[in-house]
């Protein structure tokens, strides 16, 4: 069964799809590239690269031992961890987009999201409270935005690509139609409440 299907199939019969949809690709990719870890994995790579660079300048240690050199490549494939890290969030930023996906009805918000591991998230209009309208840079330069439902007033939440959601709220984030969605929302709240 597609991942979709599945978010489909929490639905009840009685439930009208208000929207659905998935983030801006370009978006989702630009913001896993640029995100906090990016200068500190610049500046790791940048200081193993001298190292590395210094250490096999001139022959290095391959004039002393054939063990050292397999050595130091293990020893720096390891320390290079933190990069490898970041390089493989940005490169599996594609399939997080593929598992990512919202559905707005008339009773409440689900979503999708997850690599390998998929979790499935519905809330119910009667456990939000508000809903608000994020826009980062990268959002506005693309025409997007991410709209959050707060389960709780004045709850603080995270917007990184990493946690989409609270365990007391959802971000449905990356999307063209956010205007579109705000307004859903808090109509249905407002007839909820």
């Amino acid at each position: 069964m597609a991942n979709n299907e599945i978010l489909y199939n929490m639905l009840d019969e009685n439930e009208e799809i208000l929207w659905s949809g998935k983030p801006n690709l370009k978006c989702f990719f630009l913001e896993s590239i640029f995100n906090p870890l990016l200068p500190f994995a610049i500046v790791w790579a940048l200081f193993d690269a001298f190292f590395i660079g210094a250490l096999f300048h001139k022959g290095g240690p391959t004039t002393q031992t054939p063990v050292l050199p397999i050595f130091f490549i293990g020893f720096f494939a390891l320390h290079l961890m933190p990069v490898w890290i970041y390089l493989g969030g940005v490169l599996f930023s594609v399939l997080r987009h593929k598992h990512t996906q919202f559905i707005v009805t008339n009773k409440g918000v689900y979503a999708s999201s997850g690599i390998f591991a998929i979790t499935y998230e519905h809330k119910s209009f009667d456990e939000l409270s508000e809903v608000t309208i994020h826009r980062g840079m990268i959002d506005q330069f693309l025409g997007v935005g991410d709209v959050f439902f707060p389960s709780r007033p004045g709850e603080s939440y995270e917007l990184s690509h990493r946690k989409k959601y609270t365990p007391s709220g959802i971000t449905i984030c990356d999307i063209p139609d956010y205007q579109e969605v705000y307004n859903l929302v808090k109509e249905e709240l407002k007839q909820q409440h």
